[in-house]
């Protein structure tokens, strides 16, 4: 299921340098230094309107930067289409699962095989021959066997539960077979059982070699499954490092307004 081998761990597989990023006379990101080694779950927190979710559309390529570069691997992707970007083993998952509502989940899983020509059901679940069509559905029984979801194959998209639906995202993350995951907020709105559930899933990946960069609120989740951890205030990096020593900083304290956001 995972891509083949990157660097070893503690190298920089993702190096963010002066990303820069205006909207009218609003900076969103303002020279923003980040690096992500390869082999962590690494958090991206911070106050809202910190720049995070700009951050990841960014180094995602759905939005421009006006400034700045991104290097994914040693190879620099500033200004690579989104769907380039996935194809060069770096792939964003979203806040709001973005499956097909009517579709089964392994239909959905399918949508996302590599050398999908879009989203279209035409295109791919018929506009494939049938070597390739088998191809995709195996390796999307296997994501949803993997994740829990196997059960619930040919269900449709839209009878899924939040937390279903949070591992239905993650798993078509997957299907790219990615070296590097940007997760946008897994367990938001998610029940503690399945967050579990859901944090086991990213420890196991992590183990096998898997790298994410996670935008999450749920500080307890964020203190108990990502190292190192980053925060941003007003578009760039305020600090970094464990997250028990940042929540003990005064100015990470500061940018969140007082400490019952760390609680």
């Amino acid at each position: 299921m995972l891509a083949a081998d990157g660097p070893p761990a503690d190298a920089a597989l993702l190096e963010v340098r002066g990303l820069r990023r205006r909207f009218g006379g609003v900076v969103a990101l303002d020279g923003l230094d980040l690096d992500v080694a390869a082999g962590t779950i690494t958090a991206l927190i911070g106050p809202n309107g910190a720049g995070k979710t700009t951050a990841f559309q960014c180094i995602s390529g759905v939005l421009p930067a006006d400034g700045g570069s991104v290097a994914f691997a040693g190879r620099d992707v500033t200004r690579l289409r989104p769907d380039r970007i996935t194809r060069a083993g770096l792939v964003r998952s979203f806040q709001i699962a973005r499956g097909i509502p009517r579709l089964s989940v392994l239909e959905n899983l399918m949508l996302y095989a590599p050398g999908q020509p879009g989203e279209g059901v035409a295109a791919a679940l018929l506009g494939r021959g049938r070597e390739a069509e088998e191809s995709a559905r195996e390796a999307a029984v296997a994501v949803a066997g993997r994740l829990g979801l196997l059960r619930l194959g040919n269900a449709p998209a839209a009878s899924l539960s939040g937390g279903q639906k949070k591992l239905l995202e993650l798993g078509r993350a997957l299907m790219a077979r990615p070296r590097m995951i940007l997760l946008d907020e897994p367990v938001a709105g998610v029940n503690p059982t399945l967050a579990e559930e859901i944090a086991a899933h990213l420890r196991a990946l992590r183990d096998e070699g898997m790298t994410f960069l996670v935008v999450e609120h749920h500080m307890d989740l964020v203190a108990r499954l990502c190292d190192p951890v980053v925060v941003m205030a007003e578009g760039r990096v305020l600090a970094q490092g464990k997250f028990a020593e940042l929540a003990a900083d005064p100015a990470v304290q500061e940018a969140y307004m007082g400490r019952r956001q760390w609680r």
